[in-house]
């Protein structure tokens, strides 16, 4: 027979909510068949025996619990179709099976209404989420369903994490070893130094990636935050008057806020014939403090679970809800080692400088911003005036979008970071200051200048693939032709030219 649609895809070809994308479509066939598509999704063909008895949404719905991945935000817009009498009616008149009940309780979690009970469910507890299948935060009983609630946050905000084959992987990969590995393989005072230095790279390149150039003011400011980072409570880091302390502090004085945003914002860039060239719409304003209420709930549901991911998901959490006009980008990579710290991931006192790297591999930075604004912006309807201003003309359409986002690929491209830093860019910057030190002791052997002026001179030879600049002889005319010489034959003995040219 031919195969024919079951579950979430069913439910999306009848209730033609066809701007949703699957990340598990489910078809009845002859034979059990599954494929990978080109945009990363599964397609899977179960047996005739697997088929609900009848077309109907509660059995397509039971058959999603089943087999399809959860995605709050289609549900969401699938229950908002579905009359409150007809589902009671439908639950009603069904057994109370653990998947029945999961969607009674989904049902309530994401419209705020109420199915009324004809009996109270008789069952043991059973958990909304597979621990194997999805990353769950602290539960809590559902009497009346009888469902333990795993989730990761609440009916504000609810980010879902699917435990892919890679983001297992991933995280079998124990950070912390790469970490002590680090600190055993290099000296202590590299390591210290190194830390020091790193500080102000993750800044430099934090702010690089907005392409703003700090002043050293705000710039040092912003390394004493990255240094404190981790010390705030886990219930109140994401708390409106420490954010906004904290966009004070690293964004121009003319652009510093008093409290989130009440105008819509966006995300775009001028074109040369005066137009807007917008990549992401934020959300609503109205929606900015509920989200941000969300978010710190999240927080607090999230705690225990790996690090890396819970900065995934609270920092990339932030940034897609864009609370300030400005610093959104900046505060985002903050938490992430913030949170890194808080949650004894990463010791107090050390970072791993992951800005360094996203600007480094700028585009797969983009790709991973992109994977969560490319389906909204295929949803979203919106007016914009002549003065640059936006008005969202569907919000009810996309709230559930904002509310319940699948960060999955954020915490897949969070780990591969941290884990890339740990491995290639900071044991760069170790040997580069190992061979530094050792390069500074042969020209303090040649002529014995002060610091300051051998430091200049490794940086010129450095800037330069180890050759000394013609243009900077006037700043050494104390030394001469044959000196200079030695110490780019010195330097090069050192360092290979070219090696460590960033």
């Amino acid at each position: 027979m031919p195969t024919k649609p079951a579950g979430a895809q069913w439910l999306k070809e009848h209730f033609k909510l066809d701007r949703f994308s699957l990340t598990h479509s489910s078809y009845i066939g002859n034979n059990d068949s599954i494929e990978l598509t080109s945009r990363g999704n599964i397609e899977q063909v179960y047996g005739p025996r697997y088929a609900p008895r009848a077309d109907s949404p509660l059995n397509h719905l039971v058959f999603m619990a089943k087999y399809d991945d959860i995605n709050l935000d289609f549900l969401k817009s699938v229950f908002d179709r579905i009359e409150n009498a007809e589902m009671e009616t439908a639950i009603n008149a069904e057994s109370k099976t653990k998947y029945l009940r999961k969607i009674g309780f989904l049902y309530e979690f994401l419209t705020g209404k109420i199915i009324n009970l004809e009996k109270p469910v008789s069952a043991n507890y059973t958990e909304l989420l597979k621990p194997g299948n999805y990353l769950t935060g602290l539960p809590g009983n559902d009497q009346k369903w009888k469902i333990k609630n795993n989730l990761l946050g609440d009916q504000n905000y609810c980010p879902v994490v699917r435990r892919t084959k890679l983001l297992n992987s991933l995280l079998e990969s124990d950070t912390r070893v790469k970490i002590d590995q680090l600190k055993k393989t290099y000296p202590t005072e590299i390591f210290q130094r190194a830390t020091n230095y790193l500080y102000n790279k993750e800044t430099k390149s934090s702010y690089e990636i907005e392409k703003e150039i700090p002043s050293p003011d705000r710039m040092q400011t912003f390394v004493s935050l990255l240094m404190k980072g981790g010390s705030e409570a886990n219930e109140t880091f994401l708390g409106k008057d420490r954010l906004t302390h904290l966009q004070n502090a690293i964004v121009d004085p003319r652009f510093a806020a008093k409290d989130f945003r009440d105008f819509q914002n966006y995300v775009g860039e001028s074109l040369p014939n005066g137009h807007d060239l917008i990549h992401y719409i934020c959300p609503p304003p109205q929606m900015v403090s509920s989200l941000m209420d969300g978010l710190r709930h999240t927080a607090i549901r999230s705690l225990g679970t790996f690090p890396e991911a819970r900065a995934a998901i609270l920092a990339f959490g932030f940034v897609f809800i864009h609370p300030f006009e400005d610093g959104n980008g900046r505060l985002h990579r903050f938490l992430i080692h913030d949170i890194l710290v808080h949650d004894n991931l990463v010791p107090s006192g050390l970072i791993i400088p992951v800005s360094a790297h996203m600007l480094n591999n700028i585009k797969e930075y983009d790709n991973v911003l992109e994977k969560y604004s490319k389906p909204l912006m295929q949803r979203i309807k919106y007016t914009k005036q002549d003065i640059g201003e936006i008005t969202v003309t569907n919000p009810s359409e996309v709230e559930g979008y904002f509310k319940y986002p699948d960060l999955t690929d954020q915490c897949i491209y969070l780990i591969q970071t941290i884990h890339a830093t740990l491995e290639d860019d900071m044991p760069g910057e170790l040997i580069f200051l190992q061979r530094y030190d050792e390069a500074k002791k042969e020209l303090q052997r040649i002529v014995d200048m002060p610091d300051k002026l051998i430091n200049l001179m490794l940086i010129f030879l450095h800037q330069n693939q180890g050759k000394f600049p013609k243009r900077r002889r006037e700043q050494f005319s104390l030394l001469t032709d044959e000196e200079i010489a030695c110490m780019e034959e010195a330097y090069n003995k050192v360092f290979t030219p070219g090696q460590f040219s960033g």
